[in-house]
C-alpha cells in the first residue's frame, strides 16, 4: 500500500513563477510528488513544503523535504547513490531557474523504514533559515 502525505502550511497558496515551461503553473509540490511515485513507486512519500521556514514571500514552493521509501532503493549501495537517483528525476525543478531552492532528501527502502520506525525515530524538519545569501525575495 502506498502513502502519500503532502505537508504545507494552510496560508500557503499553490502556485509559483519559474522560467521554466515544463514546470508548468501546478502546484511544485504535487510535481515533486507525480515525479517521485511514477519513478519510484514507493511504498510511502512525503514531500515537505518548508518553505515557510526561510525568508521566501508567503506562499512560496522554494525548499522541500521529501522522503521516499521505495523497494528500487534496494539497488542502490548508498544514500549518495539513492540521492543522486532522486536528484535526477527532480532535476528540472532543481536546475538554476527552476523553482526549488533547497532540497532534502530521505531516501530508504522498506526495510530500513520500517527499522527507524520500529526504533521510535523519526524524520523531523529541517532548521530554520539562518538568514542566507540574501540572494532570494524578501518575505512580504
Amino acid at each position: 500500500m502506498l502513502s502519500i502525505i503532502f505537508r504545507a502550511r494552510q496560508s500557503q497558496t499553490r502556485s509559483f513563477m519559474s522560467n521554466n515551461a515544463n514546470v508548468g503553473s501546478a502546484s511544485v509540490a504535487a510535481a515533486i510528488t507525480e515525479k517521485l511515485t511514477s519513478a519510484f513507486t514507493p511504498t510511502h512519500l512525503e514531500v515537505r513544503n518548508e518553505s515557510h521556514m526561510h525568508n521566501v514571500p508567503t506562499g512560496s514552493e522554494t525548499h522541500f523535504k521529501v522522503i521516499v521509501i521505495s523497494d528500487k532503493f534496494k539497488e542502490t549501495r548508498n544514500s549518495l547513490a539513492r540521492h543522486r537517483l532522486v536528484n535526477e528525476i527532480l532535476k528540472e525543478e532543481i536546475a538554476a531557474d527552476g523553482p526549488v531552492h533547497a532540497l532534502s532528501i530521505v531516501a530508504m527502502t522498506p526495510d530500513k523504514w520500517k527499522e527507524k520506525l520500529d526504533n521510535g525515530e523519526t524524520i523531523g524538519a529541517s532548521p530554520n533559515c539562518r538568514g542566507g545569501d540574501g540572494s532570494l525575495p524578501k518575505r512580504n
